[in-house]
Formats: C-alpha cells, structure tokens, sequence
C-alpha cells in the first residue's frame, strides 16, 4: 500500500511539473540528445581541424559547419511536409538511428571530403528531428502546461552545452591514458573517435526511450489529406498551404517576424560584446566573462519567471513586450562606458530574451493545426538558423563600415546637447541591433493586433470565460484542452 502510495505521489509530481509523463520521457531524450549533439559538434570542429589542408583550419571549420547549415535553407519546407505526413514517432527513431550509425561511422573518416558529407547527413536528420519533436508537444501536453514545456525543452537544448564540454575534457584525458597499441588505432579510440562514439551511443538511448512513449496516433487523412498520397500536386499544395498560413496568420506572422529580426539585432552581441567591452569599456576578458555571465543569469531568470507565471500572462501581448525590453535594455547597455551600468542591463537583456523564444514557440503550439504543425515549425527554425548565420556574418562588416564613416563623418566622436559620446563602429552597430530588436517588437505587436479579433478570440475566451453553467469563473486549468490518455497508442513501432 504504501509503495503505490508514493509511486501515486511521484507520478503526480511528474504531471504536475511536466504536464504529462510521456512528455517527461520525452524530456529525458532530448537531455540526452542534445548532450550528444554538442558533444558532436565540438568533436566534429576539432576533427575539421586536424583534416585542414595546408593547415587552413579555419577554412575547414568553417566549410564544415555551412554544411550543417546549408541544407535547411533549401530543403526545409520538404522536410515540414514529411514531418506532417508520416508518423511522427517512427520519423523520430528513423533520425535517432540514422545519426547513430553516422557517428559511429565518423572515427573512420579521413577527408574532409568525407566530413562534409558526413555532416550534410545528420543535418538532414536533424532538420527531421526538430520539427517532428516540436509539433508532438502540444498532443502530449496539456494546454497550460506549454509554457513550462516549452522553458524546459530551451534548458535542455542550451543548457547541456557545459556538460557536454565536461564530457569532452574527460574523454580527452582517456584518449591520452589509453596504450599506444594497435587495437586502439584499429578502433580509432583518441580523443574525437570516443567523442563520436558516446554521441552514437546518446542517440540510440535517446530512440529507446522514444520508442517507450506513447504518442497519440493521427489517421491517414490526417497524414497525408485525402487518402494519404504522394503525389507531386499534393506536396506542391501543402508547401503553398504552409507558407500562406504563415503570411496571413498574425500569431504566426509575428512569432516569424518577431524571433527572426529579433534573432538579427541580437545575433550581432556575439561578435561584438567583447569588442565593445575591450573598446569602450576598457575592459579585459574577465570583464566580459561578468557580462556573458550576467547574460545567462537573466535568461534563466526569465525563462523561470515565464513559466511560473504562464497562466496569469497573456503571452500574445507579452512577447512583442519581452522584445521591446530586450532592444531597450541593449541599447543602454550600447550607450554606457560604465560596467557598472552594463552588467546590470545585460541582465535586463537577458531576462527578456530568454522568455521570448519559450513564449514564441508556446503561441505556435496553441494556435497552429496538427496537420500544419510540421511545415511551420520547420520554416521557423530555418529562418531563425538562417537570421543567426546573416547577423553573425554581418555584425563584424557593418561595424568597420560603420566606424570608417565614423572617423569620416564625426572624427568618431557625436556632440548634442553638450555632451561628448564616443561613437566608434561597435557601438553604432549595437545601437543598430537595439532598434531593430525594438522594431521587431513593434511589427509583432502590430501584426497581433491587426489579427486580434479573429484569432485571440479564443485565448481571449479561455482565459476570461464565465462557466454559464453554473455561474462561476473557473479555475486557471479550465480552459485547458485536457490530455486525453484514451487517444495514446501503446504502439511500439
């Protein structure tokens, strides 16, 4: 008696912070997963590396990586049109095996040729992956529970990075303790072949798991329209009819508009933070090391404040907000020679943004079909890598352009109103991406409004509604679409 008591307690528990077990399991994957992925890519830069020729290892690092990025730019929308039309579940462990025998393949290659290809591979998983993943949430989840699924699914897609890293040195100092015999260069055991191997062995525990849930089952016709086909008319219709969706959709336009400008102005802090610090602030690397912290602390503390506050928040009204803080808080922080002033604000920054993504992502689960799901999350992630990749590209030229005009126009130097501001490339690019984070913002709200009365009405009425029957408002769960076990398929295929 008392064993089922506490295991009633602990499954209670489970439910009561997850939402759902079957989420929690999938959790748990994606824990796994993700470590595997970082621990991928570290091991992946590093063998770039040592196959560089002539010695050209950033060339190398860097071919590699396009390659990891080029082919959700092209292939994107096919990929949301196969998430939708498949069984999301078998798509899920076809990925997870599929990266697994690709990194146990990768200690033996030996170009960079090879490398590349090998990369292109899992990119095509992955951009699989992703999407399928995203769109199950919502059928696993239950409606106020999408914001914590949500702030949960960001820790464990960023936060494994240091663990990974961790796992990294460690396998390293094995490398280096293992005997130099033959064995140990038959199986390709130094430091990137064991990497490859434990992110192998992380995405075979990661489809065990998978293939324990039980996710809900869509028919036929909900997979593949009328009768399930493959033909081409069909495929061409539903890429037309996910990108109309998105263009006159305004929750989606502006989750799209919102994540992808903002992902923009804020993309362009990587490249340049340590400059400003260096520049302006006359710091060193501990300096900014206090900045990235701060970063960090503020994002967390915004994801955990979203989600303890997901039901008493109208997330619709609060995302354009987050931005327009975020954008507002960077730009004091682009205008202060002060560290005391900047660590602070960078915080500030960090408490808006991190909430963004978690309540970006919470209004496409509510708002976007299941049959659409696939295709819209698979653009989105395409365009927030591709706004990602442009700022990083972008940041460093637009601030030497900006800083010769600069030196041209100013002697480097702006007056008003008696005052005296150094106005160096750095920060007139931070200013830069302070408005356009703003103006993301701005074209969010705008977009959210202009579509309010057609498609938050129904957000509106779940969290506002009067239950007519018997007089009395009801709770915060209420208007919650309730996960219904009965439509879980125990299906281990």
């Amino acid at each position: 008696m008392g064993e089922a008591m506490s295991h009633t307690r602990s499954v209670g528990r489970i439910e009561s912070m997850f939402g759902s077990r079957e989420f929690f399991r999938l959790w748990i994957a994606q824990l796994i997963s993700a470590t595997g992925d970082w621990l991928g890519l570290l091991a992946t830069i590093s063998l770039a590396a040592k196959l560089s020729p002539d010695g050209d290892e950033g060339t190398a690092i860097a071919i590699v990586l396009a390659t990891r990025i080029a082919p959700g730019f092209f292939l994107a929308t096919a990929a949301g049109i196969i998430v939708d039309r498949l069984n999301r579940k078998r798509l899920l462990l076809i990925c997870d095996i599929g990266r697994a025998v690709v990194m146990f393949s990768l200690p033996f290659v030996d170009s960079l040729f090879g490398l590349i290809i090998a990369s292109f591979l899992l990119e095509i998983f992955t951009m699989l992956w992703s999407p399928a993943k995203e769109a199950i949430v919502p059928n696993i989840v239950p409606r106020e529970k999408l914001t914590t699924a949500n702030s949960l699914n960001v820790a464990a897609a960023y936060g494994m990075f240091p663990v990974a890293a961790g796992i990294a040195a460690l396998l390293a100092k094995v490398a280096e303790s293992l005997a130099d015999e033959g064995w140990v260069d038959t199986w390709r055991l130094n430091e990137e072949g064991l990497a490859f191997y434990v992110d192998g062995i992380s995405f075979l525990l990661t489809a065990l798991i998978i293939w324990t849930i039980a996710f809900p089952v869509r028919s036929r016709d909900e997979r593949g329209g009328k009768g399930g086909g493959w033909d081409l008319g069909g495929a061409w219709r539903e890429l037309r009819e996910g990108w109309r969706f998105i263009a006159v959709n305004p929750i989606v336009r502006a989750v799209n508009v919102g994540l992808g400008v903002g992902v923009i102005g804020g993309g362009m802090l990587v490249p340049l933070g340590a400059i400003y610090v260096d520049e302006l602030i006359v710091g060193d690397d501990a300096d900014f090391n206090l900045v990235l912290f701060a970063l960090g602390v503020g994002m967390a503390v915004g994801v955990i404040t979203a989600s303890l506050l997901q039901n008493r928040i109208n997330r619709a009204a609060v995302f354009p907000l987050a931005l327009i803080l975020a954008g507002g808080a960077l730009l004091v922080v682009s205008s202060s020679p002060f560290l005391s002033v900047v660590v602070p604000m960078i915080g500030v920054v960090g408490f808006a943004a991190g909430p963004i993504y978690v309540l970006g992502f919470t209004l496409l689960h509510e708002n976007v079909d299941d049959e659409l799901r696939g295709r819209i999350f698979s653009a989105l992630l395409v365009l927030v890598r591709f706004c990602m990749l442009f700022a990083l590209a972008i940041a460093p030229l637009v601030s030497e352009g900006l800083d010769t005009l600069s030196n041209r126009w100013w002697d480097g130097n702006l007056n008003a109103f008696g005052l005296t501001v150094m106005a160096p490339g750095v920060r007139l690019t931070l200013w830069l991406a302070s408005i356009t984070i703003i103006g993301a913002g701005l074209l969010a709200s705008w977009s959210l409004r202009a579509g309010s009365g057609a498609y938050l009405a129904d957000e509106a009425a779940a969290d506002e509604s009067i239950d007519l029957s018997n007089g009395t408002e009801p709770d915060a769960t209420a208007s919650a679409t309730p996960l219904d076990p009965s439509a879980l398929s125990e299906d281990r295929s």
